[in-house]
């Protein structure tokens, strides 16, 4: 049964409605990629710059999964910050991933000026502290970005951030010049047809079924087969139980979106006048932007295991009213889910089962860049430049405590804590 895009304001305003045709009979290339979000578009059109001839296949539509579907802010770094990297895993490996941080964001604003792609980019991002804990969490922040040579930060104190936001709720701030908004999905297609236009092959409605490992690699869909000389895995949270070594270390996650109506423009720049999307600083974080028919797009919240409340306007109705009580009753035009993929560390999965088997997985929230980095990496990496995959392919993938069964409920019991201390500000 074909699956077509979630009713999203993002599906409602694509670019791009173009169906592909799904697989059928028998295929060669030198690389077979499955899934068509960001981890499998921003690696196909690396590899296909590099003259590789690629393939991807799709279980459903371009951007069907959390790369349709997420707040489309560019936020710098990783989930796990540069700092943490150091102190658990060494100074070294947390230089080399450092130096990368923030490549994500600038390999985006390549793509579009090189591509020409409409994807409504806006700069600026902007972190926000509920409390004095969460504003100097963001000073040291912004120091360790210093260190690793972003300098495009701004520090603001109630005041200041209250020029930027209309709201009452924030101690204080940090503004990344560097981050930034863009409409993930338009993205996402412009990069496809840009991968298409270099030769590139995308089958949609073509779910992988079975992949036979070994010397010849072959993957099979319903009504068709690929042999790859390599094969990459970027199904992210959506890739099911294919791979089970890889399910296994992982979570999928929902979180929840609303877009209103379109606002009065004097309205919608009153709320954040310079543009910018803005995240605040809770562990189970809230998230919000303009979009460019001034909508307030928002988001947060977080169900383990995936999936969505009975009612996703009702669960984030109360919470951007908080934010912005002058858009009490506001309407609500579209609302809807997606998964994203947790990892216990919450930095990404990279790395290889089998010499010519790869897989890319977990950014654990900060997909939209780090997909991009992960592109780059692979194509290197498929290019025999190895040093920058092989140092995330280095970080061990540590299992949730309990297992499958009962990581659910652990991972809560310590989200409960968590958002217990953003509560009390300690």
């Amino acid at each position: 049964m074909d699956q077509n895009h979630v009713a999203s304001y993002y599906a409602a305003t694509a670019n791009d409605t173009i169906a592909r045709p799904a697989l059928s009979g028998n295929h060669d290339c030198d690389i077979c990629i499955v899934g068509a979000g960001f981890t499998g578009i921003s690696s196909a059109l690396h590899l296909a710059e590099a003259g590789f001839k690629v393939i991807v296949l799709e279980a459903a539509r371009i951007g069907f999964g959390a790369s349709g579907r997420n707040g489309g802010q560019l936020v710098n770094s990783y989930s796990r910050d540069i700092d943490v990297i150091e102190q658990r895993y060494g100074q070294a490996l947390g230089q080399t991933l450092g130096a990368m941080a923030f490549e994500g964001g600038d390999i985006i604003r390549e793509r579009i000026a090189r591509y020409e792609i409409d994807a409504h980019y806006k700069p600026g991002g902007i972190f926000a502290a509920f409390n004095a804990r969460q504003f100097d969490e963001l000073k040291a922040q912004a120091e360790l970005w210093h260190r690793f040579g972003h300098n495009e930060l701004e520090i603001l104190d109630a005041q200041a951030l209250r020029a930027h936001i209309a709201s009452d709720l924030y101690v204080g701030g940090l503004l990344d010049h560097r981050g930034g908004h863009i409409h993930p999905l338009n993205l996402l297609l412009g990069e496809a047809q840009a991968f298409e236009a270099l030769g590139g092959e995308i089958y949609e409605q073509s779910r992988v079924v079975d992949i036979k490992r070994g010397s010849a690699p072959v993957v099979h869909t319903a009504n068709g087969t690929v042999s790859a000389g390599r094969i990459l895995l970027a199904g992210n949270a959506y890739l099911g139980g294919l791979i089970p070594e890889l399910a296994s270390r992982s979570m999928p996650c929902g979180t929840q979106i609303i877009a209103t109506a379109p606002l009065p423009e004097a309205l919608a720049h009153s709320l954040i006048p310079g543009g910018h999307c803005v995240e605040d600083c809770n562990y189970k974080l809230d998230y919000y932007r303009m979009t460019s028919d001034l909508r307030l797009l928002y988001g947060g919240g977080v169900t383990y295991g995936g999936g969505d409340p009975a009612s996703i306007e009702q669960f984030l109705r109360p919470r951007f009213e908080r934010t912005f009580p002058q858009l009490k009753g506001t309407k609500i035009d579209f609302a809807w889910g997606g998964d994203f993929l947790l990892t216990l560390s919450r930095l990404p999965q990279v790395g290889q089962l089998e010499p010519n088997l790869y897989y890319a997985q977990g950014y654990s929230g900060h997909g939209v860049t780090t997909t991009h980095l992960m592109g780059r990496l692979i194509a290197e990496h498929m290019q025999g430049q190895n040093e920058r995959f092989d140092a995330f392919a280095s970080l061990p993938h540590l299992p949730f405590p309990g297992g499958r069964l009962l990581r659910k409920p652990y991972t809560a019991a310590g989200a409960l804590y968590y958002g217990l201390r953003d509560r009390l500000g300690i």
